[in-house]
Order: structure tokens, then C-alpha cells, then sequence
């Protein structure tokens, strides 16, 4: 299970979160709680394995809202993730239809809206928390159950608050969210990238050389005819 973090295109003041991929069966029973729950628990908290989540401002804690993509102001944040699914013709990077979705968490039948997060720096064992919060009633589910989330949102979060990297949920001894690599964060401090970006830079790298090229032939004509 994967979370894509990336700086607003809309708004420096907020970050884009990018929820995709299912985890295997839980190794125990759980819940998912609602936003005005607080405090950690396994059930629905990911711990980084190691590192820090967290640069500037750091949570201590903290439950923020997460807006639904499509329902924002973010055009531009919207825009970018529709052109990149499948024969959006954006080829660089894809995302699944579900990505537009509301983010939503689905464990074995029941499914909620995620609604908010949850962050603490520190939340155990000198560990970076980040957990999920559910609209409606907490999410229950029990051993075994697959999981899976999909969906985007926004939230009032800058990404200089969030060190760049990939970071891996540190495993416990029985809960589901929290075994070790079974959810993964990935924060870029970059925008989602534009293909045509890469194009600019690949062509003023070309320009940059023919330019050296052709400054070497002509230093080493003026060498030869110095030298002749």
C-alpha cells in the first residue's frame, strides 16, 4: 500500500497525497478510527522504519483534513493527475482511474472515506507516526481481511514540513497498518513531473553540447593553423 506525497501546484501552502495499492491479510483484528479520535494505535497508525517523516513544524499531534482532489480548488493539482491516467498522454508518470476518486480505505467488506490524518512526530518508540481517520463509524475489521485504498487528496500542510524520501511502515508484533513494509511513503519536493519539462531539459543539454562541440573544432583549427 502506497502513499504519494507532492508540493500543491495550486497552493505552496498545501501538499497533494496519493493513495494506491492493497496489503495482504490482517494479522489481527482492528479499527479504523474517526477524526475525533486521539492518540496512536497500531490498528490504524503506520511508524516509519526509520528516518524522519517529519522536518518543520512538526505534529505533536496532529489531525489534519484531507480534502478530496476533485472537490478542491486545485486545477492545476486536478488537472495533472487526470492527464496521467492510462492514454491521458501523459507517459512519465501514470496513476489508476481510482486516483480522482475521494480517498477511500476498503478492509475486507466495509469501506469508509478517509477524511483526515493523523501525524506525530515521535508517536512510539522514537518513531515518526502517520495515521489514517475515517468519516461515518470507525472501520472494523478482522483477522485476515485484505485491505486496499485508492483516491487523492489535498491538505493545509506545505512540503517543506515533510522530509523527501521513501519511507517503509515499521513492523509490530500483530496489527495489520502497522507490519513492517506493508504500507511505503514516498515524498518529492518536486511538482509531479511534466514530460515536456524533461523534453526542455533534454534539448538545452543537446544545445549545450553542440555549442562545446563546436567551441573545441574551432580552438583546435586555430591550433593547427598556429602550429602549420
Amino acid at each position: 500500500m502506497l502513499i504519494r506525497v507532492y508540493p500543491s501546484q495550486d497552493n505552496t501552502n498545501q501538499t497533494l497525497w496519493i493513495f494506491s495499492g492493497s496489503g495482504a491479510g490482517a494479522l489481527d483484528s482492528g479499527d479504523i478510527r474517526l477524526s475525533s479520535t486521539s492518540g496512536h494505535q497500531h490498528d490504524d497508525t503506520l511508524y516509519v522504519d526509520s528516518g524522519d517523516l517529519y522536518n518543520a513544524n512538526k505534529p505533536n499531534p496532529l489531525t489534519i483534513s484531507l480534502s478530496p482532489l476533485l472537490s478542491s480548488t486545485n486545477t492545476a493539482d486536478r488537472n495533472s493527475v487526470l492527464s496521467r491516467i492510462p492514454g491521458g498522454g501523459k507517459t512519465n508518470i501514470t496513476f489508476a482511474v481510482s486516483a480522482t476518486n475521494t480517498p477511500t480505505i476498503t478492509i475486507g467488506s466495509g469501506s469508509r472515506t478517509i477524511s483526515h490524518l493523523w501525524m506525530d512526530e515521535n508517536a512510539v518508540v522514537t518513531r515518526d507516526g502517520l495515521g489514517i481517520r475515517v468519516t461515518g463509524t470507525a472501520l472494523t475489521y478482522s483477522t485476515g481481511a485484505s485491505a486496499s485504498w485508492s483516491g487523492a487528496g489535498v491538505i493545509n500542510k506545505p512540503i517543506g514540513d515533510f522530509h523527501a524520501g521513501t519511507f517503509n511502515s515499521f513492523g509490530f508484533a500483530h496489527p495489520w497498518f502497522a507490519g513492517s513494509n506493508k504500507a511505503q511513503i514516498i515524498v518529492t519536493t518536486q511538482i509531479i513531473p511534466e514530460p515536456e519539462e524533461y523534453a526542455i531539459i533534454f534539448g538545452l543539454f543537446a544545445l549545450a553540447f553542440v555549442f562545446f562541440h563546436r567551441r573545441m573544432q574551432k580552438k583546435q583549427q586555430r591550433q593547427a593553423a598556429t602550429t602549420s
